[in-house]
């Protein structure tokens, strides 16, 4: 280790620094690395020019590198925005000049350098432009931008890495222009312009914020934590007080449920004009624009407590499958629990801490979700594991079907407690099985599906083979009466008509179109083969090509849906294998469930004391 730190030290000539400045005197805060003297380290330099915001030049100075090997775009897990499309001008210079680059594949690139010592340069092209005519469509709060006050840069979407040298040490520079600042789950240096990664997977993992942002922090067990907020500049007051208050919240139920946190700062990184979220390691970057934050702080709130809680499970209590950083996305059968049992904790953990929900009770929040479990067949007829490899692959692994990973894994996370309540008459619960998971599995090995069960089986003292089984490995519905009666209740279930808000009956709209890079239009979704489209004729994966005899776009094809009334008929012309196709499609209403759940006849005293404490969230 002390070998490296003088050639890391030597190399780039950052600036002295005082042991708590200098990441590389306690690198086991960030994460333990293992190299030696031979092991690549990297300078990074991202300049912004805000005479030109199109994109941004990324400058990779390479020590210790054999003379040939490949730099290649990380591909994320959840969100692969294939930003190798928008590499621009990449050339490479070496000592002695005869150094050359060939692209190998999509995302990859061969460089020959003899010498050892390399610099690779390059221009990210940024394909959304944030303008004021564009800028209320919003984009994605992960995804890059730059305006003339700011924007996102780094992650995924900027810095290549060496292949096969994941846990080469790195520095970023940045050169911002005057008056911009930044935030990063990076380690700081004594220059408040470099930072520190001590590995590919925390370089990527740890987007920047520059530009002209507020900000504000807090400090909960002695860590501290920021809430940054980039608005936009027609942004609208709202309480920022209250936001914080609540973010407060958040983090102390965490740190009560698994005792410590695990990180030395933490990040909530708010960005107006934009939606959606991302969890990092350390951070999280979310969209709200001031307007809905001024009106209400449910739904950030409840976003944030789902990206929060990832910071335990998913970002190190992980999939076997989510490994190192690769430039290929890798798929993993247990998104269920990543995404799903996420969803439960974001729930739960707002009701631990008092904060608004937009269900009045647990057992009113099981009812919507069993109702939207019913509604949308394809999630009791597939199963959770494969729903969990299909989710972030294009549109028709599932057939004429949709399911979901997060409404899959919260309702088998909600039979699970259950399950686990009445087995140890109330004395141990979900929470005892997250706190062993990332006791066993937060490290070097990520966890199985059987790591799963055999966690539940040891908290619960019980076999609960079966249950996985059928309900996680199979394609059996769950049976909601089973574990609900543990508590002592049981479901309800009615169909009727479908309503608009208005109270008008609701066209069958349970379809969707979309188009990925290269095609020549879009293609079709189907999310239930009893729709009026499916019964149509229509399936997944067809290839619209005109509507009433109109080309028509993804784009197109949404506001026409919005347009849709029950009696309408559409002439939807589509190709299916080569073969040109008319479906004559008339918009129907359809029929939802309606669950209540109510007592069971003869409710027991036990009944009554477990789900008392059930309601209550206790643990």
């Amino acid at each position: 280790m002390n070998r490296l730190i003088a050639a890391v030290l030597s190399l780039f000539a950052v600036s002295p620094v005082t042991h708590a400045q200098n990441p590389l005197v306690h690198p086991a805060d960030a994460v333990e690395t293992r190299f030696d003297r031979t092991q690549p380290v990297v300078r990074y330099t991202l300049r912004v020019d805000r005479a030109d915001l199109s994109g941004y030049a990324v400058e990779m100075r390479i020590r210790n590198v054999s003379d040939t090997f490949r730099v290649a775009m990380v591909a994320h897990q959840e969100y692969d925005d294939r930003f190798w499309r928008y590499v621009e001008s990449l050339r490479v210079d070496s000592r002695n000049g005869t150094a050359s680059v060939v692209r190998e594949d999509s995302a990859v690139w061969r460089v020959r350098a003899p010498g050892g010592d390399v610099v690779l340069r390059y221009r990210i092209h940024l394909p959304f432009q944030m303008t004021p005519a564009n800028q209320s469509r919003g984009r994605a709060a992960w995804r890059p931008y730059l305006t003339r006050e700011g924007g996102l840069v780094g992650g995924p979407h900027s810095f290549m890495y060496i292949v096969g040298s994941t846990l080469a040490p790195s520095f970023v520079a940045l050169e911002l222009p005057a008056g911009w600042r930044s935030v990063t789950g990076l380690e700081p240096t004594a220059d408040p312009s470099i930072f520190f990664a001590p590995s590919a997977a925390i370089l990527v993992d740890s987007p920047v914020l520059v530009g002209l942002f507020k900000s504000w922090t807090f400090t909960v067990d002695g860590v501290p934590h920021r809430v940054v907020y980039w608005p936009d500049p027609a942004a609208v007051p709202f309480d920022t007080a209250a936001l914080l208050a609540d973010i407060r919240l958040l983090v102390n139920q965490e740190l009560a449920l698994f005792g410590r946190l695990p990180y030395r700062e933490y990040s909530f990184v708010i960005e107006d004009s934009a939606y959606g979220a991302l969890e990092h390691l350390n951070s999280v970057t979310i969209g709200a624009s001031s307007a809905s934050l001024a009106g209400s702080l449910t739904d950030i709130v409840g976003t944030l407590a789902h990206e929060y809680f990832h910071t335990w499970n998913l970002m190190r209590l992980r999939p076997a499958e989510y490994g190192d950083v690769d430039y290929r996305q890798q798929q993993s059968p247990g998104l269920w629990w990543s995404e799903g049992v996420t969803m439960f904790y974001a729930d739960l953990t707002r009701r631990r801490a008092g904060l608004p929900v937009h269900d009045s009770t647990r057992l009113a929040h099981v009812a919507g979700l069993v109702s939207w479990y019913l509604g949308s067949p394809g999630n009791a007829r597939i199963s959770p594991e494969r729903v969990s490899l299909a989710s972030h692959s294009p549109p028709g692994l599932l057939g004429d079907y949709s399911a979901s990973t997060h409404l899959q894994g919260e309702l088998l996370g909600t039979m699970l407690d259950l399950l686990i309540r009445d087995a140890t008459d109330g004395r141990r619960s979900m929470d005892d099985v997250m706190r062993l998971m990332f006791e066993r599995f937060s490290g070097q090995r990520g966890f199985t599906g059987l790591d799963i069960e055999r966690a539940v089986a040891d908290v619960c003292g019980s076999d609960v083979h079966s249950f996985f089984e059928e309900y996680v490995r199979g394609e059996k519905s769950i049976d909601f009466d089973r574990y609900l009666g543990l508590i002592g209740l049981r479901t309800r279930v009615s169909w009727s008509p479908s309503l608009n808000p208005d109270g008008r009956p609701a066209p069958d709209l349970r379809v969707y179109a979309w188009e990925q890079p290269g095609d020549t239009g879009p293609s079709l979704g189907i999310s239930n083969p009893s729709s009026c489209w499916g019964n149509a004729g229509l399936h997944t994966g067809d290839r619209i090509t005109a509507v009433n005899g109109n080309p028509v776009g993804a784009a197109e094809f949404r506001a026409l849906l919005g347009r849709l009334r029950i009696g309408d008929t559409l002439n939807v012309d589509v190709k299916r294998a080569g073969t040109a196709r008319r479906a004559s499609v008339i918009i129907a209403g359809y029929e939802s469930p309606v669950v209540r759940i109510e007592d069971v006849p003869e409710l027991t005293d036990r009944q009554r004391s477990l789900r008392a404490r059930w309601a209550a969230g206790t643990p």
